[in-house]
């Protein structure tokens, strides 16, 4: 088969390697869509871990094979996979902190080498604890490129449900990416006034459709008076930082009321660093929370999220990209700033489709 396999410093390349054997407990995924994360992205530019390797995690595609031992899944069942799936027993799984799991942090869905997801390939094999939670089908109807949102989608249900918006909450939503415009749906379906902040006119356009009552450049509006504006002279209830730009955490803090909620969603560098005011958090009585991944408990609320259509995830989608033009889609939601007109968001990677 064909993969788009790293190989290090920054490099991957369209190879052909082998197509992944299973095991008795095991299934293999023929991937037809694949969704570009930038969590990827950052482990092929800055090189965070070794290679080979074959990344891709946001993975839909049609059951090719099952093992022996499989009963609830057989062939030409179309699904979705996720990559990582705890183990129910230990410490963090007792405090629902699934993301710290030490079998969570095993990824169980290779084609090939290290397990790294593999959704950037044409097969993927899914590991026996993969097959026994990990998986959802597809209803018939829903393209895959769609379905290719249940596992982001359920990492930003996971952030917001930790928060608990209420009806009538005024949230500052940081960034207009395909991460943030998710925030944005699911907040509007919690009755939240949103404000959404971009610098692309595009994706603030977009917002308003996803739900943003206003949408803000805050390179030429003054995003935290119209906060107060909207809220008596307090600030925003609650923020949503969904891009690791250097100095929005602070900015959040400064348009916050006393007591509100701020969640970090995009600062997944050890290497950033944010500076605070101890008495804006201590005194102003704010709360600073992180999420990170997604929550085996919510697996078929977010499916069924994306799955009934309630998110139009479906807008977000910008390109589509057959698999040996991957370093194309790779560059251009990398620096979008380089491709005039494109304006990308959720890029799609088809590894069936070979563009010869």
């Amino acid at each position: 088969m064909l993969a788009a396999v790293y190989r290090g410093k920054s490099v991957v390349s369209v190879d052909r390697v082998e197509t992944p054997e299973i095991g008795p407990g095991e299934v293999l995924i023929r991937v037809e869509a694949c969704g570009v994360c930038h969590t990827d992205l950052k482990k092929i530019e800055y090189d965070l871990l070794a290679p080979p390797r074959i990344y891709g995690h946001e993975t839909a595609g049609v059951i090719a094979a099952v093992g022996s031992n499989v009963t609830k899944y057989q062939p030409g069942d179309r699904v979705i996979v996720f990559h990582h799936i705890p183990c129910g027993d230990c410490f963090y799984c007792a405090r629902k902190l699934y993301a710290q799991c030490p079998i969570y942090k095993k990824v169980g869905v290779t084609a090939g080498f290290e397990p790294a997801g593999g959704g950037f390939a044409q097969y993927v094999r899914a590991m026996d604890w993969i097959v026994e939670r990990g998986i959802e089908k597809i209803p018939e109807g829903v393209p895959f490129e769609v379905a290719a949102f249940v596992e982001p989608v359920n990492t930003c249900l996971k952030a917001v449900n930790q928060c608990d918006p209420q009806p009538g909450d005024v949230v500052l939503v940081q960034g207009q990416g395909p991460i943030g415009l998710l925030f944005t749906m699911l907040l509007k379906l919690r009755g939240c006034v949103i404000v959404a902040t971009d610098t692309i006119p595009a994706r603030l356009d977009l917002a308003k459709q996803c739900g943003a009552e206003f949408a803000l450049d805050p390179r030429t509006s003054d995003v935290s008076a119209k906060l107060k504006e909207l809220t008596e002279g307090r600030g925003a209830d609650m923020v949503f930082v969904a891009t690791n730009v250097k100095g929005l955490v602070e900015e959040a803090v400064r348009s916050t009321r006393p007591g509100a909620k701020i969640m970090l969603f995009a600062q997944t560098s050890d290497k950033e660093r944010i500076e605070l005011s101890g008495a804006s958090i201590c005194v102003g009585e704010r709360s600073l929370l992180g999420s990170y991944s997604a929550s085996v408990d919510i697996q078929y609320e977010g499916a069924d999220l994306v799955f009934s259509g309630k998110l139009p995830v479906h807008l977000l989608v910008s390109h589509r990209v057959p698999l040996d033009k991957i370093g194309f889609a790779f560059r251009l939601a990398t620096h979008p700033g380089e491709f005039q007109g494109e304006n990308p968001l959720k890029i799609i990677v088809r590894p069936q489709e070979l563009s010869v």
